[in-house]
């Protein structure tokens, strides 16, 4: 996978049809990461720019000690939003979404990114 970019509290990388974005830290404002993910991606993103197609995201808050109080749907709207224009054109285009919360070894958000195909239905 290609090297990170970004050297501050966010970072992203791509490749092989995977998006990847760290931030690092946690607050219980989920409106922060709007702009700070946004700027990021304004500023000091290269890689590749928005696609159409479905797409399947999933965002992973980890964090130390006690969970923040922080409503996870806030913050996939807010994930969602700024990387709108960078990942795909618009948010109706993402087909799976799965946000979760796990105790880490820091306090990071991750996003992954990947378009995926025509929706395959798994066998249960």
């Amino acid at each position: 996978m290609n090297g990170w970019v970004g050297t501050g509290r966010v970072r992203a990388r791509e490749a092989d049809g995977l998006m990847e974005v760290s931030v690092e830290g946690l607050t219980t404002q989920a409106k922060y990461y709007k702009p700070l993910v946004y700027e990021f991606f304004r500023k000091e993103w290269r890689g590749a720019r928005a696609a159409w197609g479905e797409f399947s995201v999933e965002i992973r808050m980890e964090y130390v000690g006690d969970p923040p109080w922080l409503d996870l749907d806030n913050l996939a709207k807010a994930i969602l939003d700024a990387i709108k224009g960078y990942a795909f054109h618009d948010d109706a285009q993402v087909s799976r979404l799965l946000v979760e919360r796990h105790p880490g070894e820091r306090e990071r958000i991750t996003v992954s990114v990947r378009k995926i195909g025509e929706m395959h239905v798994r066998a249960r």
